[in-house]
């Protein structure tokens, strides 16, 4: 399970004073900008070490959110943008709330889960079926390549031999 970075970065900030909370912030995003996962993980143990002198709780909530933080890097990178923040999560838990909002009051908790797994099914839809996917085809086809196709050895034209052999039995 990865971590948004956005509230990663505000729970960081709020063991910082003001003064400093945009040098901490600025570093930390430094993360973000590695162009690979080994690159990525690496960084986040150089912040921690750069932050550890001063901000020694910084540095210790890096260390310990290092996999959740990261987890993100595990994907193809056409993806990280998309994943490494839960706003399409608080969008979608906005869109059921708006939605049950507007019932009001349910005659039951059946009746709840109802309207809120129609919400979900209709957001599911539109995210494989709409011209706006979230994640495209071409990216998705990265998580899982092809297995590379093994191509059976051409038969070879018989020889003289086997012709002879052939031509004598029949």
């Amino acid at each position: 399970m990865g971590v948004c970075r956005v509230h990663f970065v505000r729970n960081a900030l709020a063991r910082v004073s003001k003064v400093h909370a945009e040098m901490v912030a600025a570093t930390i995003r430094t993360i973000f900008a590695q162009p690979g996962q080994a690159e990525v993980r690496a960084q986040v143990d150089k912040v921690a070490d750069m932050l550890t002198e001063q901000f020694p709780t910084v540095a210790e909530l890096l260390q310990d959110a290092k996999g959740d933080l990261t987890a993100f890097s595990d994907f193809p990178r056409a993806h990280w943008q998309k994943i490494w923040s839960t706003n399409p999560l608080e969008r979608l838990n906005r869109e059921v709330k708006r939605r049950t909002d507007v019932v009001g009051i349910f005659p039951n908790p059946a009746a709840l889960l109802r309207l809120s797994a129609c919400v979900l099914i209709e957001a599911h839809d539109e995210w494989q079926d709409s011209d706006r996917r979230y994640l495209s085809e071409e990216s998705m086809a990265l998580l899982n390549p092809p297995a590379p196709t093994q191509l059976e050895p051409k038969a070879s034209s018989p020889t003289k031999t086997t012709r002879r052999a052939i031509a004598a039995t029949a």
